[in-house]
């Protein structure tokens, strides 16, 4: 028989903990090498973070993200790429999927063979294509001359070009070929999701028959609700199938429509982005976005031409404050929305998402304003709280 080994571990302890069961006051958090173990393991160094009203949560899961820290997910290098993650990882966010913006199908391509050999490295979780298949009349912060229908040969030679990291398209599926591309991503394991779209009721009704699963920023670029004719914002809300993405940051959504999307959905079917660009965790100026300028001023980012609102300058810890002290929703409700749902969208429930046993050390460690003061990925400090470990 093998001689018995130990291994040490690290336990944190005294702080608030948000677990899928509810939350823990005065909780535990065991992490052994790279993954969160039980707690009840002996020969454990511990590190006390009791006394600040610290609160520990999962890792935040961005599933639509196109950069931050004045870089780019949408054209930059590898190295911009790896900027704007550690940007994102430092307020908290531990998975990012990388969102492309409307290109050319080479430059598509190509930025996807970059991105891909970052989730190879597993810097990135997928990738996500917002556009070359959305309307012109809903196109946003979108090249025009650049929009295409969605043909399914072409979708799928998009998704071909992320190599198997493809994890999200979306589409406006009422243009020719959407019904169809939805259909096709559904068979390729491929999340079909709604966005920058005027089809009507019916029209998204029959998209999600077809197997659309995520509503792209729910009521941004899409036809307004109104009383007869309820759009696809209805639709959208009311079947349990769709996962609605929202972007928390006072700009994109009235809070009041943040709370009618919310109640609606239920907190299981919502999940919280950032839209962020560039200029995320960065700060004001003059940017690109694929081959559209924006400025951003007072945090707000829109076209240079034009005006439209180009993606936010959102990090998810501001989402996470946003929502626990001014919409007044409940912790265990935002960290569903802003980590579990993600996860299970992704197909990585198994591994990130939740505070459990047996999946990967990613938590954040919030002060008692849920202020970011800690953020751990796979079990190695990215910000180590201060004066306390």
């Amino acid at each position: 028989m093998a001689p018995v080994t130990t291994t040490q571990r690290t336990v944190l302890a005294g702080a608030r903990v948000v677990l899928p069961s509810g939350v823990v006051e005065n909780g535990r958090i065991t992490v052994d090498g790279t993954r969160i173990a039980a707690n009840e393991q002996a020969e454990q160094a511990t590190h006390d973070l009791a006394g600040r009203g610290y609160t520990l949560v999962p890792g935040f899961v961005d599933i639509h993200n196109h950069g931050g820290g004045g870089a780019s997910f949408t054209s930059g290098t590898a190295e911009d790429v790896l900027t704007g993650v550690r940007t994102h990882r430092e307020h908290g966010t531990t998975t990012v999927v990388a969102s492309t913006v409307t290109e050319s199908l080479d430059a598509l391509g190509r930025q996807a063979a970059l991105l891909s050999e970052l989730v190879e490295q597993g810097d990135l979780a997928g990738i996500h294509y917002e556009g070359p298949f959305i309307s012109p009349c809903r196109k946003g912060a979108h090249d025009e001359t650049l929009l295409r229908d969605p043909d399914p040969a072409t979708v799928r030679k998009l998704v071909e070009a992320g190599r198997g990291a493809a994890k999200m398209v979306t589409l406006a599926t009422e243009l020719p070929g959407g019904i169809e591309s939805v259909r096709l991503l559904a068979d390729l394991g491929v999340i079909a999701a709604i966005g920058h779209t005027d089809a009507g009721y019916e029209q998204t009704a029959a998209a999600i028959d077809a197997g659309a699963t995520v509503a792209t920023h729910l009521f941004n670029a899409m036809p307004p609700l109104q009383h007869r004719e309820p759009g696809p914002i209805a639709a959208l809300l009311e079947d349990e199938r769709i996962t609605v993405e929202l972007i928390n940051d006072g700009t994109h959504l009235h809070p009041s429509v943040l709370e009618l999307a919310f109640g609606s959905a239920g907190a299981d079917r919502v999940a919280f982005i950032t839209d962020a660009m560039d200029a995320a965790g960065f700060g004001d100026g003059m940017y690109d976005l694929g081959p559209l300028k924006v400025e951003v001023l007072q945090g707000v980012a829109r076209l240079v031409e034009g005006g439209s609102i180009a993606g936010s300058t959102l990090t998810l810890d501001t989402a996470f404050r946003r929502a626990v002290t001014l919409d007044g929703i409940s912790l265990t409700d935002t960290v569903q929305a802003i980590s579990a749902n993600p996860a299970r969208l992704l197909g990585m429930s198994d591994r990130i998402g939740s505070l459990e046993p047996g999946k990967d050390a990613d938590l954040v460690v919030l002060d008692e304003e849920y202020a970011v003061v800690g953020v751990m990925r796979r079990g190695a400090w990215v910000v180590r709280p201060e004066g306390r470990l």
